[in-house]
């Protein structure tokens, strides 16, 4: 069953705590799986399709189709199959936004992955994708609710080194943070590692396995 999660307004939860900033109350996370798809689909098409009919699986393999029938196909079969992954955001039944996250292998298509490439060190045992509020959901602590559960999801699966690649909020619309805002990041504990564009940068943190 989801948790719920409380934190205080002014309180800045450390990694590990897997608290969340949340202005608007109380918020419940759960993993997208075939029991939560219809809410999850629910979302992706009050929402045209996330940006005309990606559904969420542009960072995956097989990347996106010119057709959003078939993406949705795609990930409503990857869903099924267990080979995709996200923390879903719930306030009662309703699914607000998410954040995706997996292995590298599940999630390889990330933004500018050339980049990101020419300074490999390490590969991340987990690396977290496209973060989404639906419209009218930004801004209400959505976004952080999700990274919590998608970190409390992660320990849960034994936990590991986690990269994440999101940008400077103050120099991108929120809009088009596909990969979430630097400044969530570094309130959940994750260290800047290199840039690797304009305004994005790799972050990581060691999530430990609970217990």
């Amino acid at each position: 069953m989801a948790r719920i999660r409380e934190v205080k307004p002014d309180s800045a939860p450390p990694l590990g705590a897997y608290a969340a900033l949340m202005p608007d109350g109380r918020y419940t996370t759960r993993a997208l799986d075939p029991s939560t798809w219809p809410a999850f689909a629910a979302l992706v098409e009050r929402n045209n399709g996330i940006f005309g009919g990606c559904w969420c699986v542009g960072f995956h393999p097989e990347g996106l189709s010119p057709s959003a029938d078939t993406n949705r196909e795609r990930k409503l079969q990857r869903v099924e199959a267990g080979t995709t992954h996200a923390a879903l955001v719930f306030d009662g039944e309703d699914c607000l936004g998410w954040c995706q996250f997996g292995a590298p292998s599940e999630l390889p298509r990330i933004k500018n992955r050339k980049a990101y490439e020419q300074g490999l060190v390490t590969t991340p045992d987990w690396r977290i994708a496209c973060c989404f509020a639906g419209k009218g959901h930004r801004r209400r602590g959505v976004w952080s609710a999700a990274l919590a559960g998608a970190l409390e999801l992660i320990a849960e699966r034994g936990g590991g080194r986690v990269e994440a690649y999101p940008e400077d909020a103050a120099s991108v619309p929120a809009g088009f943070l596909y990969h979430g805002a630097l400044s969530t990041y570094e309130k959940f504990g994750f260290t800047r590692e290199r840039r690797i564009g304009k305004h994005r940068w790799v972050v990581t943190a060691t999530v430990p396995a609970s217990s």
